[in-house]
């Protein structure tokens, strides 16, 4: 186990724990998506290094792009209101997607994406989140096919989550202390 960054007050899940998970949804995929050459879509910047291990776990023909986006909100909630940074290079049409998440928690910016690639007709599309966050009393706007695990409502980073474009290189996820963003 990676020694502990002295910012995080918790670890929520080990690197044994993401390479268990990320293995298992790539085995899904794999027998869900065999002869139909899913296109994956990363979500930048977080999804990148999920992305990254889903597509060496997924053992049939698959491609991927990258699109960013920017959600206008409080700078800790989403407004769902969503400007595309970069979009996708590649022609989705016909095309099996699959949407690479980070983390999902209200999906008011999934959401919008999901209808934007729809009204490009695709054959279909489905989205992978490698966590959910667990808010009381809320339920996301959209719901993935594929669940990696659940965290707490707590501000998580590492392995790709990130706080002020910090932390995101951290192998494991943990509880980040309120000392280290108040």
């Amino acid at each position: 186990m990676a020694e502990m960054h002295p910012d995080v007050e918790s670890v929520v899940l080990s690197e044994e724990d993401i390479h268990r998970i990320v293995s298992r949804m790539g085995r899904q995929i794999s027998e869900d998506y065999a002869d139909k050459n899913p296109l994956i879509v990363a979500v930048l910047r977080g999804a990148f290094v999920f992305t990254a291990d889903l597509m060496r776990a997924i053992t049939v023909p698959c491609s991927v792009d990258f699109m960013a986006v920017s959600s206008y909100g409080d700078g800790v909630k989403s407004s769902g209101v969503v400007r595309i940074v970069k979009d996708l290079d590649t022609k989705v049409e016909g095309r099996h997607i699959i949407v690479a998440e980070d983390i999902l928690d209200s999906g008011l910016t999934l959401s919008y994406l999901v209808k934007l690639l729809q009204s490009r007709k695709p054959a279909s599309i489905e989205i992978a989140a490698f966590s959910i966050k667990d808010i009381p009393n809320h339920t996301p706007a959209v719901t993935p096919r594929y669940v990696g695990a659940h965290v707490p409502d707590a501000f998580v980073v590492g392995y790709g989550l990130d706080y002020a474009e910090r932390y995101r290189n951290l192998p494991y996820v943990g509880i980040l202390k309120p000392e280290a963003y108040s």
